[in-house]
Formats: C-alpha cells, sequence, structure tokens
C-alpha cells in the first residue's frame, strides 16, 4: 500500500506541472486591445456555457447518487459506491472547467506569438494543450488511486472484491458527466459553426472567422466546449474506466492485490512520461508542427513502453510477460489506429485528395466522396482492434485485454495535449481575422490548425479504439461479478436463446438512434442559429452595408466613405444573441440522448429479470451496442475529418485536372457545404458514440449485483 503513494505523487505532480504551465500562459502577450476584447467575450461565452451546463449536470448527480445509495442500503452493499459516484462526477467536470479556462487563455497569446513565427506560436498552443492533458490524468489517478487507499486504510469493506465494486460508482460519474459534456459541447459547436459556414461563407460570400458574422464568436467558443472541455471528459471516462476495469478483472481472476495496483502504478508511470513527452515538443522556425507533435507523441511512446516492461516484471510474478506483451499490444494499437486515421483524415493524403477532386462537380459528388471514405476507413481500424483483443487475450486472459485498454491509455496525457492544441489553433486563426491581423498571420495559424484537424481526427480515433478495448474490459468484468453472484455456475451467453437476440438488436440499434437525435439536435439548433444570423444581415441597417462593402473586393479600391461605413459595422453584429441561441440549444437537447445510454441498460436488465435472464439480457444489449457503435463512430468521425480538410486543401489553393481553384470559387463551396454536414458527424455523434458504449457497459457493472 505505502508505495501507492508515489501514485498519488505523480497525480499531484501532473496538477502542479498543470497550474505551473496555466501562469506561463498568462504570463504571455495578448496583444492588441482589439485581440483582448475579442478573446474576453470568447472566454465569457465558454464560462456561460459550461456553468449552465453544471446546473443542469448537478441536479441529474444528485438524484443519480440518491439512487443508487438508496439500491445499495436494499441490497446490502455499501452506499459508498454513489460517494464514488459523486467524486467521479467532480473530478470529470474539474478537468473539463480547468482544461477549458486555460484554452480561453492560450487563444489570444497563440493569434499574438503568431506575429513573431510559426514555431512561437505552435509552443503557445501546445502548452495551453498540455495543460488539459495533466490536468485530465492528474485528477484521474488522484481520484481513483485516493479513493482506494481511503476506503481501505478505513477498512470499510471485509471483502476487496465490495472495494473495488464500490470504485465502479467513480467511473460511472465520469462517463455521465462525458457523455453530456460531449452531446451538449457537440450541439453548442455545430450549430454556431453551420450558421457562420451556410449563411456567413456561403450565401453572405464574407471569409471564415470574420466579424461581421454574428455567429463568428459562438462558432470560438464552441471550439472551446466542444473540443476542449467534451475531449477532456471523454478520455477522462475512457483513462478511468481501463484503470478500474482493471483492478475488478485483477482481484476477479487472480485474487491478488499485485494485480489490482498494477493498473495504478502504470497511470502513475504515464503521467511522469507524458511529462516528459510535453518537453520533446519542440519546433524551429520553418520546420513541420506535425513533426514536432509527432516526436512528443512517440516518443513517449517508447519510453513508456520501457516503463512497462519494468513495472510488471517487478509488480507481478505470474504471467508477467504475458501481461507485458498483452499491454504493448494495446498502445502498438492505439498507435496504429491513430496513424491510420491520420491516412484517411490528413491534408494530402490519398482519400482526402479524392475528395477535393470530386469536388469539381459540386457538392453533391463531395459528399459522396466523403461519405466513402468514412465507410472505407472503419476496415482497418476495426481489424487492429480485433487483432489486438485476440492477441492480448491469448498472452494474458481477459485480464490482458483490460491491460490492453490501459496500455492505449498509459499516455492519456500527451495525447490530450496534442488533440487539444487543435481547438487552441483554430481559435487563434479566428481571432488573427476579427482583429484585422496581417495576412501572413491567419496563414501561419491556419498551418497549426489544418495539423489540428488531423490531430483532432487522430485524437479521436484512439478514443474509439480505446473505447472498444475498455469496453470489453467492462463487459468482462460485468461478466465476473455475474459469476461471482452465481458462486460455481458459469455465465454464458447465448445467442440463440430469444431474449438475448432480441437485446443484441436492440443494442446494434441505439448508436443509430443515438446519433439520431444527436444530428437532429444539430439541426435544429442550426437552424435557428441560420434564422438570427440571416435576420441580422436582413434588419440591421449598419450591418447590410458594410456587407455591401465588404462585396465590392480589395480594401484599397474602398473609398473614405466605403472605410467610414465598414467600421460602423463592425460594432454591430450582435454576438451575444448568438452565444445564447447555442447555449440553450445544446441545454435542452443533451438530455435525451444522455438519458438514454443511462435509462436502456436498466430497462433491458429489469425487462429480462421477468424471465429470469436479467444479466443474459444485458450482455447481449452489450454486445449490440458495441460492435455497432464503434464502427459507426470511426466511419463519422474519419468521414467528417476528410470533408474538413478537404475543404482546408482548397482555401489553401488546390489543383484538380490543370486549373487552380482557393477560395471563392465553386469548388470551395462545394466543400464548404460538404464540410458542414461533416461537422455534426466528426464533432458531436461521432465522438459522442464511444462514450455511449462505456457508460451501457459501466451502468451495466454498477447495477450488475442488483439483477439477482
Amino acid at each position: 500500500m505505502n508505495n501507492l503513494y508515489y501514485v498519488i505523487g505523480a497525480g499531484v505532480l501532473a496538477m502542479f506541472y498543470a497550474f505551473w504551465k496555466t501562469g506561463w500562459i498568462n504570463s504571455q502577450d495578448e496583444g492588441s486591445d482589439r485581440m483582448k476584447q475579442i478573446g474576453a467575450s470568447i472566454a465569457d461565452g465558454a464560462m456561460a456555457f459550461l456553468k449552465a451546463e453544471y446546473r443542469v449536470l448537478a441536479i441529474f448527480v444528485i438524484i443519480v447518487a440518491a439512487l443508487l445509495a438508496f439500491a445499495a442500503n436494499n441490497q446490502g452493499d455499501s452506499p459508498l459506491v454513489s460517494f464514488s459516484f459523486l467524486v467521479g462526477a467532480l473530478a470529470s467536470g474539474l478537468a473539463g472547467f480547468l482544461g477549458m479556462r486555460v484554452a480561453t487563455k492560450a487563444n489570444t497569446r497563440t493569434t499574438n506569438a503568431a506575429k513573431d513565427g510559426l514555431a512561437k506560436a505552435l509552443n503557445v498552443a501546445f502548452v495551453g494543450g498540455s495543460v488539459m492533458g495533466l490536468s485530465v490524468v492528474g485528477l484521474g489517478v488522484l481520484g481513483v488511486t485516493g479513493l482506494y487507499m481511503i476506503y481501505d486504510s478505513l477498512n470499510l469493506f471485509n471483502d476487496t472484491a465490495k472495494l473495488i465494486q464500490a470504485l465502479t460508482g467513480f467511473s460511472l460519474g465520469a462517463s455521465s458527466i462525458a457523455l453530456f459534456a460531449r452531446v451538449g459541447g457537440g450541439i453548442y459547436t455545430k450549430a454556431a459553426d453551420v450558421g457562420a459556414d451556410l449563411v456567413g461563407k456561403v450565401e453572405a460570400g464574407i471569409p471564415e472567422d470574420h466579424p461581421l458574422n454574428p455567429a463568428t464568436i459562438a462558432d470560438n467558443v464552441g471550439d472551446n466546449v466542444g473540443d476542449v472541455a467534451g475531449m477532456g471528459a471523454d478520455l477522462f471516462e475512457s483513462y478511468v474506466g481501463a484503470i478500474i476495469g482493471s483492478m475488478v478483472l485483477g482481484w476477479a481472476i487472480f485474487g491478488e492485490l499485485a494485480y489490482v495496483t498494477l493498473p495504478l502504478y502504470i497511470a502513475g508511470a504515464g503521467i511522469i512520461v507524458s511529462i516528459i513527452g510535453t518537453f520533446m515538443v519542440s519546433a524551429k522556425e520553418g520546420s513541420s508542427p506535425q513533426k514536432a507533435l509527432n516526436i512528443g507523441e512517440f516518443g513517449s511512446s517508447g519510453i513508456m513502453v520501457i516503463v512497462m516492461y519494468f513495472l510488471i516484471t517487478y509488480t507481478v510474478e505470474t504471467n508477467a510477460m504475458g501481461i507485458f506483451y498483452a499491454t504493448l499490444i494495446g498502445l502498438a494499437a492505439g498507435l496504429g489506429i491513430g496513424l491510420i486515421t491520420e491516412h484517411y483524415t490528413g491534408t494530402g493524403t490519398k482519400p482526402v485528395k479524392s475528395v477535393v477532386d470530386q469536388s469539381i462537380t459540386g457538392s453533391a459528388t463531395n459528399i459522396i466522396a466523403g461519405l466513402g471514405v468514412g465507410m472505407q476507413s472503419t476496415f482497418i481500424p476495426v481489424l487492429i482492434i480485433a487483432v489486438a483483443i485476440v492477441f492480448a487475450h491469448q498472452n494474458a486472459g481477459l485480464y490482458g485485454i483490460a491491460m490492453a485498454a490501459l496500455g492505449m491509455l498509459a499516455n492519456t496525457g500527451i495525447q490530450l495535449a496534442v488533440d487539444a492544441y487543435g481547438p487552441i489553433s483554430d481559435n487563434a486563426g479566428g481571432i488573427a481575422e476579427m482583429a484585422g491581423l496581417p495576412p501572413e498571420v491567419r496563414e501561419r495559424t491556419d498551418k497549426l490548425d489544418a495539423v489540428g484537424n488531423t490531430t483532432a481526427a487522430i485524437g479521436k480515433g484512439f478514443a474509439i479504439g480505446s473505447a472498444a478495448l475498455t469496453t470489453l474490459a467492462l463487459f468482462a468484468a460485468f461478466s465476473e461479478i455475474i459469476k461471482s453472484k452465481l458462486g460455481e455456475s458459469p455465465f454464458l451467453i447465448n445467442i440463440s436463446e430469444p431474449i438475448v437476440m432480441a437485446a443484441l438488436f436492440i443494442g446494434a440499434m441505439l448508436p443509430f438512434l443515438f446519433s439520431s437525435l444527436a444530428m437532429g439536435a444539430v439541426g435544429r439548433a442550426a437552424m435557428a442559429m441560420i434564422e438570427e444570423v440571416r435576420r441580422q444581415f436582413r434588419e440591421i441597417p449598419e450591418l447590410k452595408a458594410a456587407l455591401e462593402v465588404l462585396g465590392k473586393g480589395d480594401e484599397s479600391s474602398w473609398s473614405d466613405e466605403d472605410k467610414s461605413i465598414y467600421e460602423a459595422g463592425l460594432t454591430k453584429a450582435d454576438h451575444g444573441r448568438c452565444i445564447e441561441i447555442s447555449t440553450q440549444s445544446a441545454i435542452k437537447e443533451m438530455l435525451l440522448p444522455g438519458l438514454l445510454a443511462v435509462v436502456t441498460p436498466i430497462l433491458i436488465g429489469l425487462l429480462g429479470n421477468l424471465v429470469n435472464m436479467g444479466p443474459q439480457a444485458l450482455g447481449g444489449l452489450l454486445a449490440g451496442v458495441t460492435v455497432s457503435g464503434v464502427s459507426m463512430a470511426i466511419f463519422q468521425s474519419n468521414a467528417g475529418g476528410a470533408w474538413d480538410n478537404a475543404k482546408k486543401m482548397i482555401e489553401e489553393g488546390t489543383e484538380i485536372n490543370g486549373e487552380s481553384y482557393g477560395k471563392g470559387s465553386d469548388v470551395h463551396k462545394a466543400a464548404v457545404v460538404g464540410d458542414t454536414v461533416g461537422d455534426p458527424f466528426k464533432d458531436t455523434s461521432g465522438p459522442s458514440l464511444n462514450i455511449l458504449i462505456k457508460l451501457m457497459s459501466v451502468v451495466s457493472l454498477v447495477i450488475a449485483p442488483f439483477l439477482f
């Protein structure tokens, strides 16, 4: 037990690092008064949304905690599962808050740094992202390890199995917050993004992130609430789910504490390695930002392999090398899925170029090409996941699968840092445009943003891959708990049983229903945003006149009167109203998809119990939602990423059939439409699906003792 203090120390170090780097970000120059004003508007909008979201989630958390405590008391189990749930929800929310707070500070400073060069801007954006990454792993390790040590030291349980079962509440709390944060943030950001793109870029013909567009500030706010806070909560629950799933199986299979504490040691070591990895990210002027980020990510992975070998062989005796190989397989699978994702979504790659080429015949062929790329992109990642499952099981059984998931997530700190860098860079480009900075500044931020699109897509692929393995580990943990309740009787899920097959079909359907609810929510919120932007362009005279001036072309040809009219219009766009629309829509629309994931496993378990097959029916449900959900998530995320970077390639200037095309061309307009379709794919429904499958598994794990 004493050795766990080192794990606690690693968690504390992560939080110290996060606060240290936050101070460094705060010390950087924000730039002009105009940039400060824009940055403050984005930060205020982001915090307003987060406060509104957390007020609603607080009610949900209190109700669920009370129900968990009541159910546990009735079953003779410990109500501490409820306390763990509260701590998990609090930690997840705090991780999102800390990450978004620093991201909204780093955006203006990245823009200002871009005045001096690409390398300096990359450094500021990455440091901002690293705060998110280290906050997530730090709070995750402190939460799980701290609760384990407190429960153990106070002798609150007479059985280690019940102690670990109480910890599953922490994972449930994290997963619940993550789903609502992902869905709510995704609805917010895509409503604003679609409104800004369709009315601003396509209808009005004004540049992206232009200050005359009323939805611009809301769009930049959305990047933070969706891709920073949402992604942070997503990987937080994956991270703690993999740790707790491994702990449950370690005790159920081996009955030794060494196999329970090993996941905690690996998580603690992963923090140290991730911090080392952040110092490996460095770029010189003129070098590739992607290369710099890859050095940090892959370099830290190499160090992690060595660390895991010594930790595993030192901690456990039985099948130590098998467990190491399983963990290594998980790490390799994560990197492999990331590389495949980069191939299908990266700027200049063959799949993305095919989307660009087919944009020449309009938006319809652009959309068809993007759908094809997304569907094809599921093939290799699913094979990688399948191979990882088989070989991890061969080396270390069910525990090996759980450790493979943990191996994939061992470098979450650096992985999330690379991912969170993207929305900061995107915001920096928007601020450069709105502040009227020189074109070379926007060119530098656009380069960072293009790399950020790829890193975000890789991060989503990584999250989905880890979700598949984590879900399987949680499913295995669920099976072990059911087996322990049955005594010596084996727990078998027979698909020839009608109740199991019915549940399997329901599970396979759920990702489609969930995606439909999420996409429908984005569509309704976007419609409200589009109508508002159109109203402002139509009814605000100064704004309408400024748009007419902008339509005259190059600013050098404007008269003094034109310039005066344009300057007057810049202050008339009602950004606050657009922020309000996105916030209200997101809060209202996130509830139904979120409740679907929580309620469905409980209903299936209770209905199955009517024919004495509650656990078997629930097992069928989990199998169906996992298989269907993983493929759907990969398809949607990668299709959206391909559409996004196809648009970026055209905006930078591209050649199709010997002719050059760029911003404002019909090809560009077709790509904008495709990107708009892809936005809710990659930022709302797609990444939310991996939380759906994990949350349903965690809910099943928590309610498993109550199915008898």
